[in-house]
């Protein structure tokens, strides 16, 4: 009997790349739970933060547009070697300065790494489940929410002891940055063969990318980014300026979030194998409307983090399973279909942002609320794009039936 089992290079592979993701969890959320903290020390007005939120995305969206180019002259694990260190660095930098000039430059190099970052990470990751056979992408976005936890709570440990941001930060990357480059080591960034057997050498596809067939899967990224940056960026001060909540219990929500992200991606891929990709997209898709539904009427703390809760259990599904669509959808021109998936990550971002922080303050946060609601809950109209791809699709001439782009 054949031994179906994956190479010991690939496990390894797998193992390093979801410390990678672990890595990147743990900084970004240290970033977004401590954006109270960032406004105070820079003197920041309510007016201007969504201009400094805003620039990250922007910049980040023009780092992995950058990717898809690098990619076509270097391996993508080199690129994420290479960035992942200055994302840490950029994130002690930004929590070190003293002047608003210094906290931008912090962050625009922040925005531009993060771009590669996330794009180069997500490329291996589709790699490798084409290796595997077998839906595997939640666990690497599991890992990201486990760095997530782990940064939001040591964020609420430096909010209850009063720490200073740089102290805060500093003996983290001082862990964090050898970490990741110890794991870079293993990294699997060659073309796989599709029975998951060793590396072959690298053949860079000749296939375009038709955005046509990518764009409902566009839509749902963005959409799902939307949510998730709705959180990250103002849950703390939801619950603290609507919910009228301690600073310290401000930053459980996230933490809350990211644990029930965790929960919903360590069984996620079992749910993929088991019902389908379509079936866990539309699961996901009502539970995050449902959780946006009990923000906005949430009488106190304790509800408004129920609400995030079911945010969490029913976003978490949605990124990786667009990842892995993606792959499916242009199996031989998988890196670009990433890099060009990713930039709606961070128009997600862009628009959530700002746009929930215009509704709040022109009208109310809880609103507010409602509108990254509605278009998560759109995300069930594209659900049948996460069909599997038949073979011979994904070359840039002929489009899936599954697609609805109406």
């Amino acid at each position: 009997m054949t031994d179906s089992r994956p190479s010991r290079r690939l496990r390894q592979g797998r193992a390093s790349l979801a410390i990678s993701f672990f890595v990147q969890g743990a900084i970004f959320a240290l970033l977004v739970t401590r954006i109270p903290a960032l406004q105070d020390r820079y003197g920041i007005s309510d007016g201007l933060l969504p201009l400094f939120l805003a620039a990250v995305p922007i910049l980040a969206g023009v780092g992995s547009v950058a990717t898809e180019h690098l990619v076509k002259r270097m391996r993508p694990g080199l690129v994420l070697r290479v960035v992942q260190p200055i994302v840490s660095l950029a994130l002690l930098c930004a929590g070190s300065g003293t002047a608003v000039w210094q906290l931008a430059v912090a962050l625009a190099v922040f925005g531009l790494t993060v771009g590669a970052l996330d794009a180069s990470m997500n490329m291996l990751g589709v790699s490798l489940q084409r290796a595997y056979g077998r839906s595997i992408m939640l666990g690497f976005h599991g890992a990201y929410s486990l760095g997530g936890i782990a940064g939001a709570s040591l964020a609420w440990a430096g909010a209850h002891w009063d720490l200073p941001l740089p102290t805060l930060y500093a003996p983290l990357v001082a862990i964090l940055v050898p970490v990741a480059l110890i794991a870079s080591r293993w990294y699997v960034d060659q073309r796989v063969d599709q029975g998951g057997a060793e590396p072959t050498e690298v053949v860079r596809a000749e296939t375009s990318v038709s955005m046509r067939a990518l764009l409902p899967l566009c839509l749902v990224m963005a959409f799902a980014y939307i949510g998730d940056s709705t959180v990250s960026n103002w849950s703390a001060k939801y619950l603290e300026d609507v919910l009228h909540s301690s600073e310290q219990l401000a930053t459980v929500p996230y933490n809350v979030y990211m644990v029930t992200t965790l929960l919903g991606r360590s069984f996620g891929d079992l749910g993929v194998r088991r019902f389908g990709a379509v079936a866990v997209v539309r699961t996901g898709a009502l539970l995050a409307g449902g959780g946006f539904a009990v923000v906005a009427v949430a009488p106190g703390a304790w509800v408004g983090m129920a609400g995030f809760t079911l945010l969490g259990l029913g976003l978490c599904v949605l990124v990786p399973q667009t990842f892995a669509a993606a792959g499916r959808l242009f199996p031989g021109a998988s890196d670009a279909a990433v890099a060009r998936l990713n930039i709606f990550n961070y128009v997600g971002f862009l628009i959530g942002s700002p746009l929930v922080g215009a509704l709040g303050g022109a009208w109310n946060y809880r609103a507010a609320m409602l509108v990254p609601m509605a278009l998560v809950l759109m995300t069930i109209r594209y659900a049948r794009s996460f069909s599997p791809v038949p073979a011979g699709y994904g070359d840039g001439h002929e489009r899936p039936r599954t697609v609805d782009v109406g």
